[in-house]
């Protein structure tokens, strides 16, 4: 029998803190701010413009046109419409504002759901002023709420001066403390702009804004210390390859938020930035820790093969073709018999004056050992895990993460989403972590209130104040 929100706090000594709830955005309403953004357009003819017409309106093609334009299952059927409800609540701050202590919560950190898209449109100037209409829509609606309730504002990343200017609108202008950026910007190939529009449009890569970003992203990460703000990274990888399936969104679903944080991560460690912000601090959620825990072992196994040293036992130029061939002639009679064409250096290393000057790939982290990789890894990016996530206390694997780490997993509801069908049960699929022994009572409480807490007040020690967990927050900051 599910344990009851009221139940399971009986047993905790600290509040809960969720890190990842979500907004249903009532569309009459927003459709209001999108004209005054000049936003042009009503309805589905707006919508058309803001969603990838190869995926938002795949209901609209035909077999055959999803196939010939290799339109992208979107999700569907994606919010609780049977817990009427629950969909409410989720459309209205003021109704889950009422409800959090039913559903055993104390705070939340509220991310859109429309909004989760909005970075990701590809003409700039749309981009933009949606990202604008979002936020003014959502601090509106949020007003007079703040002791339990405070919602992302949606920062688009198409440039550096776009994340800026869109930064500082929505914590200088609109007063809001949560940013939610995204991992990625999706930019065309330009070789293939003489192919068609077709073609082009499809031809895309991803920039994660540091390894091999056209633009240099450090001003805003900057400003965002500046600012006080701690960003949480929350796109997904549909459309990317291995997620691109034309019927079934849950082969596309399955794993694309963790795919897309993993690739902002590892950009954000290989290009230095942790190293260059040491206090900047970013969240990657809804794709749990696991993909974190396996990231870390291999940054630490790949730098102990391929560090700028030990690199040397790759170099072609240290192969000895004396002793090859003394070996080959003892030992390879079948295969010199076989023998035609180059000879062995060239095939095994390229030409035979070697390879061009080898890069240091770790030389933007300044690593010097193991715990370097650590140190710029561990403080700086925290991971959301939805409350059902069985996998959560991966960040607590003593035995396997290198180093002594432990990672910073967030809790984070996803209410208003279909995997959360009835709110009222989250706390407890949480808490199932700890009655199934995978989490002790300790892990638990950094999971749903230090963790979180931690990760805002690192760059905003007042992100707290006046809210229904401020003593609690200034308590655990004063015992640290």
């Amino acid at each position: 029998m599910t344990a009851s929100p009221s139940e399971v706090r009986e047993r905790l000594d600290h509040p809960i803190i969720d890190a990842d709830g979500h907004c249903v955005e009532f569309l009459p309403a927003l459709l209001p701010y999108f004209h005054k953004e000049g936003v042009e357009g009503d309805g589905e003819a707006l919508f058309q413009r803001i969603l990838d017409p190869g995926t938002g309106f795949w209901s609209a093609l035909s077999p055959a046109e999803r196939a010939n334009r290799r339109a992208v299952r979107p999700p569907w059927w994606a919010v609780p419409s049977r817990n009427t409800r629950d969909f409410a609540t989720a459309s209205m701050p003021a109704l889950l504002h009422e409800r959090m202590p039913e559903l055993g919560l104390d705070f939340s950190v509220v991310y859109p759901s429309l909004g989760l898209v909005l970075p990701d449109i590809a003409d700039e100037m749309l981009r933009r002023k949606c990202c604008r209409a979002v936020n003014r829509f959502h601090a509106d609606i949020f007003a007079g709420l703040e002791d339990r309730l405070t919602p992302a504002a949606v920062v688009p990343m198409g440039s550096p001066e776009e994340a800026i200017e869109a930064l500082e609108h929505a914590v200088q202008e609109l007063g809001l403390k949560a940013v939610m950026i995204a991992s990625f910007a999706r930019r065309p190939v330009a070789a293939t702009a003489a192919l068609g529009e077709a073609v082009h449009h499809q031809a895309s890569w991803v920039d994660s804004f540091a390894v091999d970003s056209p633009y240099d992203y450090d001003p805003f990460w900057a400003r965002c210390i500046e600012l006080g703000v701690s960003p949480a990274a929350h796109s997904g990888a549909f459309g990317w390859d291995g997620r691109r399936s034309i019927s079934n969104y849950m082969y596309n679903h399955m794993g694309h938020f963790a795919a897309a944080g993993e690739a902002l991560c590892k950009a954000l460690f290989l290009g230095g930035v942790t190293r260059r912000f040491p206090s900047l601090r970013v969240a990657f959620l809804e794709g749990g820790v696991s993909w974190a825990a396996r990231l870390l072992t291999d940054l630490v196994g790949h730098w102990e093969k391929r560090n700028s040293k030990d690199l040397e036992n790759y170099n072609p130029a240290h192969f000895d073709r004396a002793l090859f061939g003394e070996l080959l002639e003892r030992h390879g009679g079948v295969l010199r018999e076989m023998t035609a064409g180059p000879d062995i250096h060239e095939l095994g290393f390229g030409a035979p004056q070697g390879q061009a000057e080898p890069d240091d790939e770790f030389g933007a982290c300044g690593i010097r050992c193991p715990e370097d990789i650590r140190d710029r890894f561990v403080p700086n990016f925290h991971f959301g895990c939805e409350a059902d996530d069985p996998l959560a206390h991966h960040a607590w694997d003593e035995r396997g993460l290198p180093c002594q780490a432990k990672l910073s997993a967030l809790f984070g509801s996803d209410i208003g989403h279909w995997d959360v069908p009835d709110m009222r049960k989250v706390l407890a699929e949480a808490w199932e972590q700890v009655e199934e022994g995978r989490m002790d009572a300790a892990q638990f409480r950094a999971f749903s209130f230090e963790n979180v807490a931690r990760f805002y007040t690192d760059s905003n020690p007042d992100f707290f104040a006046g809210t229904a967990v401020e003593s609690e927050v200034q308590a655990l900051l004063s015992s640290s």
